[in-house]
């Protein structure tokens, strides 16, 4: 059995920054468990450019060296997005070589892990319980380690949301996008995608473009394009407009920027500006890329069944189409619970909101000494959470709090308000404060 005083689990985005500022506390041993950038390139569809611009998706160092631009120096060729064959709009305009390709950020976190000197072990955490020394983790070889503290940066993976009507159907047939990292697999193929936001309509973009014949279907009654009036963000205007990340409309941007400020607001307005940051829609430049694919808006999908190796599916306006597949790009619905690397013993005392945990200041959960980053800290810390551009703050709270071994009680030290509003912006369905 190993000892180790801080796991890390997953080696993505987070978990990476999270080493890289927790290894600088002197006398502390940290080891990250998990495949280094796993997620994006396992569950993301090749040829995905990043939502978020370049300056939003470094991430996080003590030293703030480890940036894209040091990356695209080290490795002495230009990073940035080039536009598809099928695109004639004037790709500097929208400002694409700030954008990242899917490819490139997956090379960045590589070599970030390697610069940082961070212990990464491929191996998978299977199972997390409470131990009197702290927690007790079972990897994937059977292999057992005790730690004093473990913050887990688990990502999304577990997440993906797929509504009712598809349960049931194989895979063959019904698939999440983030289940389907080559869409070339469906090149002859007509599917339908399911979904307004960016996964949704940047995976018809490369679907189009890679010869499947594809379209979408949106429930709202019309598509959302973000980043029309690029004038608006850029100069003394933008800066005043939208903070770095651009994460959010004008003003709740710079908000959403800073989530110490942001959690102190009362919850129902939190939930109020949440929506607006995260709402479904796609950037502009995806826009002429999906001219010629068939959008149908106002459409949900009320019934779907298997038709011999094809699927029909009946929208809500009593129309009906039969595909050879459909892609979920229905986003995601974090709920803790969903992890499957957490006993039912542990989850039991951890205080919970819709799936979310409550985390205190320093990310620490009603578990001493279990942290949550990422995602899973949107509910306590906004939006930023579930963008690349939220790691810098995360990570440095964490060490901050690691490195300060300050008791403190979850009670005195929570988030302002625990009480879920009737429609939470990060609650899903059913919005109502879970107490275990």
């Amino acid at each position: 059995m190993e000892k180790c005083d801080v796991i890390v689990l997953g080696a993505g985005p987070y978990g990476l920054s999270s080493a890289a500022h927790l290894q600088q506390v002197k006398g502390l041993e940290v080891r990250v468990f998990g495949k280094v950038m796993s997620f994006w390139s396992c569950h993301m569809p090749k040829g995905m450019v990043l939502r978020s611009p370049r300056v939003a998706s470094n991430l996080s160092d003590p030293d703030s060296a480890l940036t894209v631009d040091a990356f695209q120096s080290a490795v002495g060729r230009r990073i940035g997005a080039v536009p598809p064959p099928a695109v004639t709009t004037d790709w500097s305009r929208l400002n694409m070589s700030q954008r990242l390709p899917v490819e490139d950020f997956i090379d960045y976190g590589h070599w970030f892990a390697r610069q940082a000197r961070l212990s990464v072990d491929s191996r998978t955490v299977e199972r997390i319980d409470a131990d009197p020394a702290g927690y007790h983790l079972i990897l994937n070889d059977g292999e057992t380690v005790v730690t004093r503290r473990v913050v887990v940066a688990g990502g999304i993976k577990f997440f993906a949301r797929k509504p009712e009507v598809f349960a049931g159907l194989p895979k063959t047939l019904v698939s999440h996008t983030s289940e389907v990292a080559d869409l070339g697999q469906f090149r002859g193929k007509e599917i339908l995608i399911v979904g307004g936001g960016q996964s949704a309509l940047e995976t018809a973009a490369i679907c189009h473009e890679s010869g499947v014949q594809v379209s979408v279907a949106v429930r709202e009654p019309q598509v959302r394009w973000f980043g029309r009036r690029p004038w608006m963000h850029k100069g003394t205007l933008g800066g005043l407009l939208y903070g770095p990340s651009d994460v959010g409309p004008a003003l709740v941007s710079q908000l959403a920027e800073r989530p110490n400020l942001f959690r102190l607001f009362p919850r129902s307005t939190q939930d109020r500006w949440g929506v607006r940051c995260i709402c479904p829609g796609a950037s502009s430049w995806v826009k002429e890329r999906v001219n010629h694919v068939p959008i149908l808006t106002g459409r949900v999908v009320e019934r779907a069944h298997s038709q011999g190796e094809r699927l029909r599916v009946r929208f809500n306006d009593g129309s009906e189409r039969v595909v050879d597949h459909v892609l979920l790009g229905t986003g995601y619905q974090v709920n803790i619970a969903g992890y499957p690397f957490l006993s039912a013993s542990l989850l039991e005392r951890i205080a919970r909101v819709n799936g979310f945990p409550c985390l205190d200041r320093g990310f620490e959960s009603s578990a001493p000494g279990l942290y949550f980053v990422g995602a899973a800290a949107a509910w306590s810390f906004g939006p930023l959470m579930r963008f690349v551009a939220g790691a810098k703050f995360a990570s440095q709270r964490v060490a901050h709090r690691i490195r300060q071994h300050k008791p403190r009680s979850v009670a005195q030290e929570a988030v302002p308000t625990l009480a879920a509003p009737a429609a939470s912006f990060m609650g899903g369905e059913a919005s109502r404060e879970e107490r275990t």
